[in-house]
């Protein structure tokens, strides 16, 4: 069964071209106006067909299936909008009415295109990460600061990356992060509870788990809407290769820059100390990003966990 997401209305963007061919690697699209401001009684969903938790480019898809997700995005206050394209033209859904919308700027130009479009990969503040001379607040850790990987070597960290996102114009799916609680992997794994964006795996028996599949509604949930502050701040920890860490004393992924960093807070930080984007080749692990795929064994051992 599909996943929605909710809307509160959408925009269009007129003057629209592209730059390196439509759905190419690399290629953008610019636009140099906005029209049909629908507001919040055109309020339809975007669908998520396979249930991934990722936008793909011309399958998944907005209003109704004729209406596909381009693989272009618009990054605003460190949140990705999607760009979708109907025969109406394009147009931007929004957590917001379009008639009153701030949001989308008169002209820009997007992001590069994205055969899959995910949020960002990040911990929330308060998670340990492991030092070799003892545990740290991940929103402590500092560019050199050594940190120590599953198998016990210590490599520096290379930039934490910081992204805020905004209860009011972030979906909730994105917005609300999953909750590992104590134990819920192992016996007194993680040793607190650990809590992270959906997207960010974790890895067992061998796989990249991303944390929303793994989520049973006992020990592993979302944290409620309700219970959230209007904002929220997630941090990724960045080293030379894609690395397996403790986070909380559980197996965690760093980040990997096949989701792009523009999207983080602190981005031009990154451009002045590299000057540019690099890439980091991810590790050879099968990626499990949906329930669906979780291999029965796995499966019916966190199922146990929640049962104890």
């Amino acid at each position: 069964m599909a996943i929605t997401y909710t809307t509160e209305g959408y925009i269009g963007l007129s003057g629209v071209t592209i730059t390196g061919g439509q759905g190419q690697p690399g290629s953008t699209l610019s636009w140099t106006g906005l029209y049909n401001f629908a507001d919040e009684d055109d309020n339809y969903p975007i669908t998520d067909v396979d249930e991934d938790g990722l936008l793909d480019a011309g399958t998944d898809w907005f209003v109704g299936d004729s209406v596909d997700f381009t693989g272009y995005t618009i990054t605003i206050g460190g949140v990705e909008y999607p760009v979708f394209l109907g025969v109406g033209g394009y147009g931007v859904p929004l957590p917001q009415n379009g008639s009153t919308q701030t949001l989308i700027p008169s002209s820009g130009t997007t992001n590069a295109y994205q055969a899959e479009a995910q949020t960002y990969l990040c911990f929330a503040a308060g998670t340990e990460i492991a030092g070799p001379e003892g545990a740290r607040p991940v929103e402590d850790l500092r560019i050199g600061d050594m940190i120590l990987t599953a198998d016990g070597r210590a490599v520096p960290v290379k930039w934490i990356g910081r992204q805020t996102l905004h209860k009011r114009f972030t979906p909730a799916e994105r917005f609300a992060p999953v909750r590992v609680r104590a134990g819920a992997l192992g016996q007194g794994v993680p040793h607190s509870d650990l809590v992270l964006t959906a997207d960010h795996a974790l890895i067992l028996d061998g796989l990249a788990v991303n944390a929303g599949a793994l989520v049973n509604g006992t020990t592993i949930t979302r944290d409620p809407l309700a219970d959230l502050p209007e904002r929220v701040t997630y941090y990724h920890v960045e080293t030379e290769g894609h690395e397996i860490i403790l986070a909380n004393g559980a197996t965690a992924e760093t980040f990997v820059d096949y989701l792009g960093r523009r999207a983080f807070d602190n981005f031009a930080e990154y451009l002045a100390l590299y000057g540019e984007d690099r890439t980091i080749l991810e590790m050879n692990r099968p990626r499990v990003r949906s329930a669906r795929h979780l291999p029965a064994a796995l499966s019916a051992r966190l199922a146990g966990g929640a049962a104890a």
